[in-house]
C-alpha cells in the first residue's frame, strides 16, 4: 500500500478543478501512477476522506476506465455537484414547498396562487421516452463487468464490489418504482450479487416477484448525474418515486 508521504509528495501537485463551475483549484487530485483497485485505491481513499481532503481520480488503474472517488466527500462538494450553495438549501426549498401545497386553501385567489407553484411540480416531473435512451448508444453483446475497475474495499470482504450502482426496480403488484443504492459484489463477468437489508423496499419487491413465482427485472446505472445517486440514499416515504427529488432538486424532468 502506498504510504501517505507517497501520496503527498507525487500526487496532490497535480490539481485540477473538480467542477467547472467552482472556480477552486485544490478539490481534485489526478493520480497518474498504477494503483491496484484490490485494497489500494480504497486504503489510500480512506485515509484522505477522513480529513476531507480532496476527489481523488486514479487514472491508472488496469483498466481503461479512470476510477472517481471521494467525489462528494466535502459537504461543499456535494453542494456543487447538486447546483446549491448549500445542502441546506435543498432542504429549506423541500420545505417551503410542502408549506405552500398543504396550506389550507380558503378562496378562489388563494388556489389561482397556486398555478404557477402546480406549473413548476409538472416540468420536473419524471419523463418516460420511447426507443433507447442515451445509456444505449453503446451495447455490448458479450458484456463483462470486470473491464471495469471494480473495488475490493477491505481485507476480510469477499471479493470486489461495484460501491455506488443506483439499483432500479418496480413493484410488481403496483408497478411503482424504486431507486435505491446497495453494494454489488462481483462474481464473475457477468454475475453479480445484491447486498440489500431485508427491510428495504428493493428486498420486498424480490420478495412479491417470489412469491409470484417471477423473475424480477432491475436495471442498474453506474455514474450519471450525482443527483441521482444523492436521491437514492435519500429517506423517502415508500411509494415516492426518487426521480421526483431529482427533478425537484435540478428544476428539470429526470
Amino acid at each position: 500500500m502506498l504510504p501517505l508521504q507517497t501520496l503527498t509528495k507525487h500526487y496532490v501537485p497535480q490539481y485540477s478543478t473538480l467542477d467547472q463551475n467552482a472556480g477552486r483549484k485544490g478539490e481534485l487530485v489526478r493520480i497518474k501512477e498504477y494503483v491496484n483497485p484490490e485494497l489500494e485505491i480504497t486504503e489510500i481513499t480512506d485515509r484522505i476522506s477522513k480529513q476531507y481532503g480532496p476527489a481523488l481520480l486514479f487514472e491508472n488503474n488496469g483498466t481503461n476506465f479512470p476510477l472517481l472517488i471521494n467525489s462528494m466527500g466535502t459537504e461543499q462538494r456535494m453542494a456543487w455537484a447538486l447546483g446549491v450553495e448549500k445542502l441546506d438549501h435543498v432542504a429549506a426549498e423541500i420545505e417551503t414547498l410542502i408549506k405552500q401545497l398543504t396550506t389550507p386553501k380558503d378562496s378562489i385567489l388563494d388556489k389561482l396562487k397556486m398555478l404557477p407553484t402546480l406549473g413548476s411540480i409538472a416540468s420536473w416531473m419524471p419523463k418516460v421516452v420511447s426507443g433507447k435512451g442515451e445509456c444505449q448508444e453503446v451495447v455490448q453483446m458479450d458484456p463483462d463487468i470486470t473491464k471495469f475497475p471494480v473495488l475490493k474495499c477491505w481485507p476480510e470482504d469477499g471479493g470486489p464490489f461495484l460501491t455506488l450502482p443506483i439499483i432500479h426496480t418496480k413493484d410488481p403488484l403496483t408497478g411503482l418504482r424504486n431507486v435505491g443504492l446497495y453494494r454489488m459484489q462481483v462474481f464473475d463477468p457477468k454475475m453479480t450479487g445484491m447486498h440489500w437489508h431485508r427491510h428495504k423496499v428493493s428486498a420486498r419487491h424480490f420478495n412479491e416477484y417470489k412469491k409470484l413465482g417471477q423473475k424480477m427485472p432491475v436495471a442498474v446505472a453506474l455514474g450519471g448525474d450525482p443527483v441521482y445517486a444523492y436521491s437514492a440514499t435519500a429517506p423517502l416515504p415508500d411509494g415516492v418515486d426518487e426521480y421526483m427529488l431529482a427533478g425537484f432538486i435540478r428544476k428539470k424532468k429526470s
